[in-house]
């Protein structure tokens, strides 16, 4: 295997509940179990030395070529390696369970077959539980399958005819020949449970090549039936949908919750200190997903999400003190202790390697808007006891919006008076007076009809710069932020205010590179950490979507279509784009795909429109 392989060299495999990475050449080098926020079994993304990986490919050395895809419109990854004596194939994928329920068993299935000639093929399991700080057994089952045992913790490693496994002190490893037309299967089934309660219960039935082949069918048809709820027909089927794919690969089942994205550690600039756990639930990233997703017909996911976020309204008790915080863990735990992997040198040696998030408690007053937005959409926010507990979030801000924070971006340089969060600020209270007002529901609408228009005016005369003709990061500055490119989109201002318009002007000159967009300029704002980062993939999108908005079609959708270029090869996004047009950062990123998913639907309408209007 590659030491350290492109972060873009990957798809991702899930069950809605645990998702793993599979590099193109055959290697599961992330699977954390039996949640996106559990210590990882395999990361030897992380560290190629201590993290642990299972490698399941052909063994020709050099003289194949691999290629790597869906299965159309399903989360099913096919590995094929192409060589000049056959073509074979390794098809990864997790059967999806959707229950209410956390589940302490998982399985991953990797069935192998050969469609030409004949291949040999090499197997290499070799697991690092607890991030690679928890040695574990190795047991020989009569089965001809092992266990990989630690307290609390087991992997079942199975295998088909005419796959035989040989230990290697407490990992083990294969190789067998296929000839077209045969197959076999590799199975790894994680369990988790108290210590000695896994004793004697190994993870399921001995596999076959056809109960391999069912799974398959059974796993494909789960994700042909999902994507049916889908209502786009627009001009970027295969985009938008591998973008739904993969936000609800990226959510938490048993409560609807979605993570930021399947990773943590990797950098945003490689052996920078930019590399942060992103396996926890933003409220900001998963509200603004509610429109999307329900424009796209997945109201299930959307109402999903609000009742988890009613929860967090209704529950309290959060790290911050404050009655709502950024992030939290996917059963809404709200604490989130960050601590340094000091035996992990990190992706490519970009350390450190954070497990936990300190952001948590920071105080970021624009969630208060996010969550109103993602509220306002439904036809009831979880009945009087649900408005009761939102009216009293309202009524906390309408005496607590006038802070500095940390901002959208979790800076760690200090608090400053965000334009972004007054922003959102003002949306929280817009939308609770209009949702007080369309559904007849109490509240102290006086005060929040006051605090929302002294929002507004302050934003007008403190986050408006003269000079620069633009709305800028903060009130002390007359640095630029791509972050108010979602002014319109809240209804802040029209898409062709002329402020806004000058606005976006200055975000051309000043944060667009090629279409790719920054965030900020960390050299003009100090943000409290060293190093430079990529631009920021979420902007790029925002960027197109306030483009076709204020009308700028042309220049939309050119930008558009060069951002689907820096996809990776199965249509996948990081958090970042490099300067060499590398993917950098977690991956797959959901908000990224969000913002896609938004970009191509305003640039559906605006063309529509457009071409309407020209008959």
């Amino acid at each position: 295997m590659k030491e350290y392989p492109p972060i873009a060299d990957h798809g991702i495999v899930g069950d809605l509940q645990t998702a793993a990475l599979i590099a193109a050449d055959g290697t599961v080098d992330w699977w954390c179990t039996p949640r996106f926020d559990a210590p990882s079994v395999f990361a030897s993304l992380l560290d190629s030395d201590r993290g642990g990986y299972c490698r399941l490919a052909a063994d020709v050395g050099d003289d194949a070529t691999v290629r790597q895809l869906y299965l159309p419109d399903t989360a099913i990854l096919i590995t094929r390696f192409i060589a000049p004596s056959g073509v074979g194939e390794v098809v990864d994928f997790m059967p999806p369970d959707e229950s209410r329920t956390p589940s302490a068993r998982h399985r991953l299935i990797r069935a192998v077959r050969v469609v030409r000639g004949s291949m040999p093929f090499e197997l290499v399991c070799q697991p690092r539980f607890d991030y690679g700080r928890a040695p574990h057994d190795l047991t020989r089952l009569d089965d001809g399958s092992v266990l990989f045992r630690r307290p609390g913790s087991d992997l079942h490693l199975q295998v088909t005819a005419p796959i035989t496994l040989h230990p290697d002190g407490t990992d083990v490893s294969a190789r067998f020949t296929l000839q077209a037309g045969e197959r076999a299967a590799v199975v790894l089934t994680s369990e988790t449970g108290t210590p000695g309660a896994l004793s004697g219960r190994p993870g399921g039935a001995t596999p076959s090549a056809e109960a391999a082949l069912a799974d398959f069918e059974a796993c494909s048809a789960f994700w042909l039936n999902w994507l049916r709820a889908s209502r786009y027909r627009g001009r970027w089927h295969e985009m938008v949908t591998r973008s739904a794919i993969t936000l609800k690969l990226l959510t938490y089942a048993p409560t609807g919750a979605p993570i930021a994205a399947a990773t943590m550690g990797l950098p945003e600039q490689i052996g920078g200190e930019r590399n942060w756990d992103y396996r926890y639930t933003w409220v900001r990233d998963a509200s603004l997903s509610v429109r999307s997703l329900i424009d796209l017909g997945f109201t299930a996911e959307a109402n999903a999400f609000r009742r988890w976020l009613r929860d967090r309204l209704d529950a309290g008790g959060t790290a911050s003190g404050e009655p709502l915080q950024i992030m939290y863990r996917v059963d809404g735990e709200p604490h989130l202790t960050e601590e340094v992997l000091e035996h992990f040198e990190g992706y490519r040696r970009s350390a450190p390697v954070r497990a936990g998030n300190a952001a948590a408690d920071q105080i970021q007053l624009d969630i208060y808007g996010e969550a109103a937005y993602a509220l306002a959409q439904a036809e009831d926010i979880g009945g009087l006891r649900g408005w009761h507990a939102f009216a009293r979030v309202i009524d906390w801000l309408v005496e607590n919006w006038d802070r500095p924070d940390e901002g959208i971006w979790e800076t760690r340089g200090g608090r400053q008076n965000f334009t972004y969060s007054r922003l959102m600020t003002w949306v929280a209270f817009d939308r609770a007076v209009k949702l007080a007002t369309t559904h007849s529901r109490p509240g102290d609408l006086t005060r929040w009809q006051g605090a929302r228009d002294t929002v507004l005016q302050q934003i007008t005369d403190r986050g408006w710069s003269a000079e620069r003709r633009a709305f800028v990061q903060h009130y002390d500055t007359d640095v630029l932020d791509a972050s108010l490119l979602l002014m319109p989109k809240v209804g802040f201002l029209s898409p062709a205010d002329p402020d806004w318009l000058t606005t976006l002007d200055a975000m051309d000159t000043e944060l667009v590179s090629d279409s790719l967009v920054y965030r900020y300029d960390p050299a003009a704002s100090p943000d409290g950490l060293r190093g430079s980062e990529g631009t920021f993939n979420l902007c790029s999108f925002l960027y197109v979507e306030a483009l076709a908005r204020a009308g700028r079609l042309t220049q939309a959708r050119y930008a558009f279509s060069k951002m689907l270029t820096y996809a990776n090869h199965v249509g996948l996004f990081a958090e970042e784009i490099g300067p060499s047009g590398e993917q950098l950062g977690n991956f797959p990123q959901a908000f990224t795909h969000l913002a896609l998913i938004d970009a191509a639907l305003a640039l559906d309408e605006e063309l529509d429109r457009a071409e309407g209007k020209t008959g």
